[in-house]
């Protein structure tokens, strides 16, 4: 998935459906904007950038679907790592980041 799993109102769902599709040796790859776990490691400008794209695109259009969990542009590697847990998914980690993105390897 990529630049899209913030977006969603049921992310956890669709981690689920990753899941039940994924072969049992299988890896989800998720491409997500780069976003640090407090608003602190966000006050720069990419992130300034990013909390306005998600003020105005990602939350709402996250908050008009069912769940509507809000996850928006600037959800952290906890915050991914937090929605991958809870469909069921136990090896996360994240591969690769440049200065717009962070790349995390997903495994059951």
């Amino acid at each position: 998935m990529f630049d899209c799993l913030h977006d969603m109102g049921d992310p956890i769902g669709a981690a689920r459906h990753v899941r039940q599709a994924l072969a049992p040796d299988g890896t989800w790859l998720i491409v997500e904007p780069i976003a640090g776990d407090s608003v602190q490691q966000n006050l720069n400008p990419v992130g300034r950038a990013y909390y306005a794209f998600s003020t105005f695109l990602c939350t709402p259009s996250s908050l008009s679907q069912d769940v509507g969990l809000a996850l928006g542009a600037q959800a952290g590697e906890k915050r991914i790592r937090d929605v991958v847990t809870a469909a069921g998914f136990t090896r996360f980690r994240k591969i690769a980041e440049t200065p717009f993105n962070a790349v995390y390897e997903v495994r059951v």
